[in-house]
């Protein structure tokens, strides 16, 4: 049936909800709830509404999400709670921070380094980051203002633009469709690796937040100057009234288990399995040396194995390292749901064919020049409304990947406008108060939530003035 103005409700329903309730899981779900009463309406059958069979299980029961949730979520948990319990990730920050670590500057260095080190993005970065760094800085009085904002701005960037994690596949089950040539999860994770430069804000949020690490940025914002001069005159790390959710001395690292001696291996060779099985192989196929260069999967389990066999020879019993392995495991459920929820959203979408409207009522309409710039906007308030950018990319890019295509059918433009939707919706992702980055970078390195929000919007806006223009200038050099 061809796609009528009814294919646009379930988008609308979800960025309505996120906007309103500030959740994007009662989003995803009554949109996708919204999508099957649409269907019904359009076929005149009852069981179109029925979205647990029709959507729900094809979409969460598909081999790109279990591979997913198997490979990247779980076995990046798991790899997440071994260190926890072998000390690995803690007893490198230490070590390496004492040695790096000499003053403010070298403070945020090294908590900068941590991030892009933890390259993971989202929970992982900013709980392994701000957790070890925070004593480094501590003792150089750098203030928690400072320090939260460097945890925050080198998670889901740095993941962004380091494709060794789940960004990559996630993004690629939702752009497998969108456009002819994406016609499977290769060839989208082929089309977010060339979209990478392309990504602005995250490039300008990286750098911009090296710069501001080594004092070299000449203008930070007010508030964020006022907690700089306060932290070195004063030794005040937080703002008068301040309440942050972990005040108090730095805490302890998380409890290494009962007889285990941490050493720089527990954390080096897991890391080195992972960004060898991960690069090596992508290179060699890049070169044409090898036929498939794709060995994220077995990167990412082979990272985990190893961190699990390191344990055991060292003497960790067995019930432990599983013990570990499976509280890792839980602290990824809300982002199996919320992948669940995304990846049928986006089902929803392409059978009402929500892109194919949009692309006929507006491709005739929208400048190519604007559209990058537009983008990054509707991205960026998209994350900051629901705290998340997996969601927003699940509602954006199954509209901005076809219409992009209708515009301009060029590879480099689709990119520049997948870049535009990667770097708005990280932004949101960064700043928004109700986003899990956000809270979980303020409460590990001891700052007030808002006096974190406050005080890294300047800087965040600032890179995003930056990339927006960016990707005008980018278009506009395509085009000429």
């Amino acid at each position: 049936m061809d796609p009528t103005a009814l294919s646009l409700v379930p988008p609308l329903v979800a960025i309505v909800l996120a906007f309103w309730t500030r959740q994007v899981l009662p989003a995803l779900f009554f949109a996708i709830v919204t999508g099957g009463l649409v269907q019904w309406s359009r076929t005149g059958d009852p069981s179109s509404a029925n979205v647990v069979a029709r959507y729900l299980l094809p979409s969460i029961g598909s081999a790109g999400f279990g591979k997913i949730l198997l490979i990247y979520l779980w076995s990046l948990g798991g790899l997440v709670g071994l260190w926890s319990r072998t000390g690995g990730a803690a007893h490198f920050a230490r070590v390496v921070g004492e040695k790096v670590a000499k003053g403010p500057r070298s403070a945020l260095l090294f908590t900068w380094i941590l991030g892009v080190v933890f390259h993971q993005g989202g929970t992982v970065s900013t709980v392994l980051a701000g957790t070890t760094a925070r004593p480094v800085a501590d003792r150089h009085k750098v203030s928690h203002e400072e320090l939260s904002f460097v945890v925050d701005a080198t998670a889901s960037p740095v993941a962004t633009v380091l494709p060794f994690n789940a960004w990559p596949a996630y993004v690629a089950t939702l752009l497998v469709g969108t456009v002819p040539q994406i016609t499977d999860e290769a060839t989208g994770v082929g089309q977010f690796l060339a979209a990478i430069p392309f990504n602005f804000y995250a490039i300008f949020a990286v750098l911009g937040t090296l710069l501001f690490s080594l004092d070299l940025l000449p203008w930070v914002g007010r508030r964020m100057s006022a907690a700089r001069a306060r932290a070195r005159s004063t030794g005040a790390l937080d703002a008068p009234g301040a309440r942050p959710m972990l005040g108090g001395d730095a805490p302890d690292a998380p409890p290494v288990a009962k007889g285990y001696t941490p050493s720089l291996l527990d954390f080096l060779v897991p890391l080195g399995v992972l960004v060898t099985l991960a690069v090596v192989p992508f290179a060699l196929g890049q070169a044409g040396v090898i036929q498939n260069g794709d060995w994220i999967n077995e990167a990412f389990l082979g990272a985990t194995l190893s961190a699990i066999l390191l344990a055991l020879a060292k003497g960790m019993r067995l019930h432990v390292a599983m013990d570990a392995f499976l509280d890792g495991c839980r602290s990824m459920t809300i982002g199996a749901v919320v992948l669940g929820l995304a990846v049928t959203l986006g089902a929803v979408t392409k059978d009402l064919g929500t892109a194919g409207y949009v692309v006929g009522a507006l491709g005739d309409s929208v400048p190519v020049l604007v559209l990058p710039a537009a983008l990054t906007v509707l991205c960026m308030g998209t994350s900051f409304a629901t705290g998340t950018s997996w969601g927003t990319y699940a509602v954006v890019l199954p509209v901005a990947m076809p219409l992009a295509w209708a515009l301009a059918p060029d590879p480099t433009y689709l990119s520049i406008c997948l870049g535009a939707v990667l770097g708005g919706a990280v932004f949101g992702d960064q700043c928004s108060p109700i986003s899990d980055t956000t809270i979980l970078s303020s409460m590990f390195t001891g700052c007030d939530l808002m006096d974190h929000t406050h005080s890294q919007w300047p800087l965040a806006l600032l890179f995003a003035g930056f990339a927006t223009v960016a990707s005008v200038v980018a278009t506009a050099v395509l085009v000429a």
